[in-house]
């Protein structure tokens, strides 16, 4: 059985990522997504185990100590996370593995996994980057401020990462990720243990 390819999702909150996440989900087999643990207080609608794993301070911590994360950063005054054993348990079943996590994140995991593919949204211009915030109706004009603020630094990293999509039109968005998903699946690595039967009978 072949490797899994671990995909790496970054983009400024508020450019629309959860969405296009679940939409390539929708749209393509073969991957699992990889909930994080975060300290963060749990949103409406939000569900434990789904969206994230939701863990006081303290069980954070102890999982740093105990080497529990491929990735962890601090962000908004709470910790976020990528646990070691979800990832490499699903890449050694053969599953491609999507991370949805930001540019410190994204930038630790590249280091230990440099065969990893990284992907960046950015929102079509920063007033609608805005508006997509204000319209969750869930933060307060100061933090929105912040929020926006946070988001120009984040977009400041994009030329870290292997591929731009520009999040405008939204099923144009998602073709994009899915072309990404596909083109990697037929790299010659992973093709020739699809196809070493068909490859050995060709070349006999």
């Amino acid at each position: 059985m072949s490797i899994g390819t671990l995909f790496i999702v970054s983009a400024p909150s508020g450019a629309g990522k959860t969405s296009l996440v679940t939409a390539l989900r929708e749209s393509l087999e073969g991957f699992t997504v990889s909930v994080s643990h975060t300290t963060r207080t749990q949103r409406p609608g939000e569900v434990h185990g789904r969206d994230y794993f939701f863990v006081d301070h303290a069980e954070f911590e102890r999982m740093i100590a105990a080497d529990g994360f491929l990735e962890h950063a601090r962000v908004f005054d709470n910790y976020y996370g990528t646990a070691r054993t979800t990832v490499e348990t699903a890449l050694s079943e053969g599953q491609d593995v999507l991370l949805e996590i930001d540019w410190q994140g994204a930038r630790q995991i590249r280091s230990l996994m440099p065969d990893s593919i990284s992907i960046f949204i950015l929102p079509p211009s920063r007033r609608t980057l805005e508006e997509r915030l204000k319209a969750r109706g869930q933060d307060d004009p100061d933090t929105i401020a912040r929020r926006m603020r946070d988001a120009i630094s984040e977009m400041s990293h994009y030329s870290e990462y292997d591929y731009l999509v520009v999040n405008d039109d939204f099923d144009r968005a998602v073709a994009e990720l899915r072309s990404i998903v596909i083109a990697s699946r037929l790299r010659t690595r992973r093709q020739f243990e699809a196809c070493k039967d068909l490859i050995a009978g060709l070349l006999a």
